[in-house]
C-alpha cells in the first residue's frame, strides 16, 4: 500500500495497479473483443451503425468512440456513423424531466436504432439503470447489444449480446482498462473495414 504522505509512491502504486489490471485482462479470454469488433464490422458493412452511452466517465468513454470511428483512429478512410447518446443536452434534460433519467438512453434507441445496428453500453458497476434500459430497448428493436463492464458486469452484462467485461471495483483502474479496450475495437474495426474495402 503507498504511503499517502509520499506523491510519489501514490504515482507509483496507481501506475503499478494500472499495470497489473491491463496484464490480467490481457490473460482472460479475449473473444469477447473479437466478437464486438466483428459486430461493429457487420454493422458498417450492412449500413448501420454504432449507439453507445454510459454515465459520467463511461460517458465520457461513448464519446471517445464516437470520435474515433466517425473522424479517424489510426488511418485514413471514410467515415463511420456513431453516435454518443450523451451529448445532446437538451435531448438529455428534455427525456430526464418528461420520462425520468432511466429512460435517457431507452428513448434515444428506440429514436434512432435500427434492426442490426449496435447499441454500446457501458457501465463500470453494470448495474446502471439507464444504460440497462438503453439495452432493454436495442433488443426490442432487434440491435446488437455490447455491454463493456466493470466488477463482475451486473445485469447489464446479462443483457448482452457479447460482453465486455474487466473484472476489478476500482471505478478508475477499470476506466483505465475500458479506454484501451475501446483502442483495441478500434484497430480491429479499422482493419475488418479495410479488409472488407468498405
Amino acid at each position: 500500500m503507498a504511503d499517502q504522505d509520499d506523491p510519489r509512491q501514490v504515482v507509483d502504486s496507481i501506475l503499478g495497479e494500472a499495470a497489473a489490471l491491463h496484464e490480467q485482462v490481457r490473460r482472460l479470454d479475449l473473444q469477447p473483443v473479437l466478437s464486438a469488433a466483428e459486430a461493429i464490422v457487420h454493422a458498417f458493412g450492412a449500413g448501420g451503425q454504432v449507439l453507445a452511452f454510459g454515465n459520467g466517465g463511461s460517458a465520457s468513454d461513448a464519446e471517445h468512440l464516437a470520435a474515433e470511428l466517425v473522424g479517424r483512429f489510426n488511418r485514413e478512410r471514410r467515415s463511420w456513423p456513431a453516435v454518443a447518446l450523451t451529448s445532446n443536452s437538451s435531448i438529455l434534460t428534455a427525456i430526464g424531466n418528461d420520462f425520468g433519467f432511466d429512460q435517457v438512453f431507452a428513448r434515444q434507441v428506440e429514436a434512432l436504432g435500427r434492426r442490426g445496428d449496435i447499441a454500446f453500453g457501458i457501465s463500470t458497476s453494470g448495474a446502471s439503470a439507464n444504460v440497462l434500459a438503453g439495452l432493454e430497448a436495442a433488443e426490442r428493436g432487434g440491435l446488437v447489444r455490447v455491454a463493456l463492464t466493470g466488477r463482475d458486469g451486473g445485469a447489464l452484462g446479462r443483457a448482452a449480446d457479447i460482453h465486455v467485461n474487466v473484472p476489478h471495483d476500482t471505478t478508475p483502474r477499470v476506466q483505465e482498462v475500458h479506454r484501451t479496450l475501446l483502442h483495441v475495437l478500434c484497430e480491429l474495426v479499422e482493419r475488418g473495414m479495410i479488409d472488407t474495402q468498405v
